[in-house]
């Protein structure tokens, strides 16, 4: 996967978190099945997170700041500002620019995950300086092996001690006569 395949891998796998988060703020967290159902799709926003980021080596850091961590970071800020606690000037036009365009009631749903939603914006942050911090892999070179001849021993043909010594004792000089060769 080219470095603009991830960062796009990133932003489509940030959206579909965002709508599974809204998902399961849909179940009832009051009861068990409600409570694990939730907590299992939220866990599924993790591995989509995760799986965007499989790769080969390098990456682009301009194509993830641009594709994935800029839509990422207005549309994390957009649920975090709604979601403050205290009614200031950012929450106040958050919450009016929601209603105007429609969308309140999704960005409500999804701020119940405000701390899911800040851990997603920061793991795409982190996501975007991976590749500059990706150092070459110096490999060293095959140590080069010095081959030399097999030296050719002329002695090894020659008869052993005991071969000579044997054929010392023996006084008998006659000769023996082949007619087949022996192959071992």
């Amino acid at each position: 996967m080219n470095g603009w395949n991830r960062a796009l891998a990133t932003l489509l796998a940030a959206g579909v978190a965002g709508f599974l988060l809204w998902l399961a703020a849909q179940f009832d967290m009051k009861t068990t099945g409600g409570y694990w159902a939730a907590l299992g799709i939220v866990a599924g926003c993790g591995v989509l997170l995760g799986i965007a980021q499989l790769r080969g080596a390098g990456g682009n850091p301009p194509a993830m700041f641009l594709l994935a961590l800029v839509p990422v970071f207005v549309c994390a800020s957009w649920v975090l500002l709604y979601a403050q606690p205290h009614s200031e000037w950012g929450r106040h036009l958050i919450r009016t620019w929601s209603g105007d365009l429609g969308i309140r009631d999704v960005v409500h749903d999804v701020s119940m995950w405000n701390g899911v939603v800040a851990f997603g914006l920061g793991l795409v942050f982190a996501y975007m300086l991976e590749p500059f911090g990706r150092r070459a892999v110096v490999t060293e070179a095959p140590a080069v092996v010095e081959r030399r001849p097999v030296p050719v021993d002329a002695v090894a043909d020659e008869p052993t001690t005991a071969e000579r010594e044997a054929a010392a004792r023996t006084t008998s000089t006659r000769t023996v006569e082949r007619t087949e060769t022996t192959v071992r």
